[in-house]
């Protein structure tokens, strides 16, 4: 019996989801991309699988119960997306099926998930919320083992100390000629972890004639949210970025690229609402720094690090797989000229962090980084860098649990370190 998906009970994004279950010619080109079908060799946990789950759920003909830890497992990483020859909007098709889960799902996960859950929604968008939670999960560690599985596993990913809180300026001007005028996202998690990586985004910038404007009233991109089918709390977090970022910029700058992904979602987010167009335009004007800088062009080249480094890059999935950018942070780096660039084996890969994935599935989050970590220490690398918070933290996480850590950065933190003109401290 042929059933359809019913797009007029599913909201804006009913079509959404149609459109991408219609487009899946189910040919298998997505199974080797996919890490999780790698992992376990299951069809439901490949997104040819996967698509055929949620197309019979959707149509009522399967229960969601049944569903959904197939669907759980998956990274939402949408490595699949370059493999499909078809161009199925997988990640558009994810997104909106987690959002209609968390409206159908009801209580029927367990208290310890949704403990977790609404840690994760409460703390994680908001800097000093975290900061405060990171502070008492350390205390925490001590009783570790009393916790359930899905609260241990958030604890094992805090760092041992914070850095210090750092306050942006709502303006840095640039250094010499004006050539472009931007806003920098600054981000919510990585203002907490990692601080450094944002003024080192500012002083590159305004080396290169790029005055930046910081807006006070922004907040988390909603990505994290998304990720977990929160929607409405997305939007939340995103109409406040819409109104806080001003319209004459030339571009808003991302340097993390779950946040720059999550920005390009905005249209999708809001499909059907009175945001919508606000929120296209916004996605349209977001970039991350990388791409940013190459299509700028650089008035001030990169100088010779103080000694040279073999360098491995990894590329994370929401910038080279959501956002197409691979070659760009490369060729940055390359322009350095005693650094040698080396690539990781399997390197498309995800390494695990994906959002909060590897915080909700701990298990085959762990084998993802382990098997990046083991990849990474073969290169023989001496800094390993990349351009997303998450695969920094993950990545680093299994580089000491295997006793070999290795020196990690932000494409952005070593391109500040090779540039020859010192910029004093920028602090609010």
């Amino acid at each position: 019996m042929q059933h359809a998906i019913p797009v007029e009970t599913l909201g804006p994004q009913g079509q959404a989801m149609a459109d991408a279950v219609q487009a899946c010619v189910h040919c298998g080109f997505c199974l080797p991309a996919c890490p999780t079908y790698r992992l376990l060799g299951e069809e439901m946990d490949s997104p040819r699988g996967r698509i055929y789950l949620m197309k019979e759920t959707l149509e009522g003909a399967l229960p969601l119960a049944e569903a959904l830890p197939y669907i759980d497992h998956c990274l939402g990483c949408v490595g699949c997306v370059p493999a499909c020859p078809s161009g199925v909007p997988y990640g558009d098709l994810i997104t909106s099926f987690r959002a209609y889960v968390a409206q159908n799902n009801g209580q029927s996960s367990s208290i310890g998930d949704r403990i977790q859950r609404t840690l994760l929604k409460e703390t994680l968008p908001h800097p000093g919320r975290f900061r405060a939670a990171a502070r008492a999960g350390r205390l925490g560690r001590g009783v570790s083992g009393a916790l359930p599985e899905s609260l241990r596993s958030m604890l094992t990913l805090l760092p041992d100390e914070l850095p210090a809180p750092v306050s942006l300026p709502p303006l840095v001007p640039a250094i010499g000629p004006r050539r472009a005028r931007v806003a920098l996202l600054a981000g919510c998690v990585q203002q907490a972890l990692a601080p450094q990586i944002n003024m080192a985004t500012l002083r590159v910038l305004c080396r290169q004639g790029v005055e930046v404007v910081i807006p006070p009233g922004q907040g988390c991109c909603g990505a994290l949210s998304m990720h977990m089918g929160e929607a409405d709390q997305a939007r939340k977090l995103a109409r406040a970025n819409l109104r806080a970022f001003p319209d004459d910029v030339d571009a808003v700058i991302t340097n993390a690229a779950g946040c720059g992904s999550g920005i390009h979602e905005y249209p999708l987010l809001f499909r059907g609402t009175n945001d919508e167009k606000a929120a296209s335009r916004f996605a349209s004007q977001a970039v991350d720094v990388s791409v940013f800088l190459a299509q700028l062009g650089l008035i001030e080249e990169p100088g010779p690090l103080p000694q040279p480094l073999t360098v491995a890059y990894h590329d994370a999935c929401h910038l080279a797989n959501a956002q197409g950018v691979r070659l760009q942070p490369r060729d940055l780096l390359r322009r350095i000229p005693n650094l040698t660039l080396v690539e990781i084996a399997d390197g498309e890969l995800c390494c695990g962090s994906a959002g909060t994935y590897n915080i909700q599935q701990p298990e085959l989050a762990g084998q993802l980084g382990e098997q990046k970590a083991r990849n990474v220490l073969a290169t023989g690398a001496d800094v390993l860098v990349t351009g997303n918070i998450g695969c920094l933290t993950q990545i680093d996480l299994h580089l000491r649990r295997l006793g070999k850590p290795v020196p990690m950065m932000h494409t952005i933190e070593l391109l500040d370190r090779a540039m020859a003109q010192p910029v004093g401290p920028i602090v609010g």
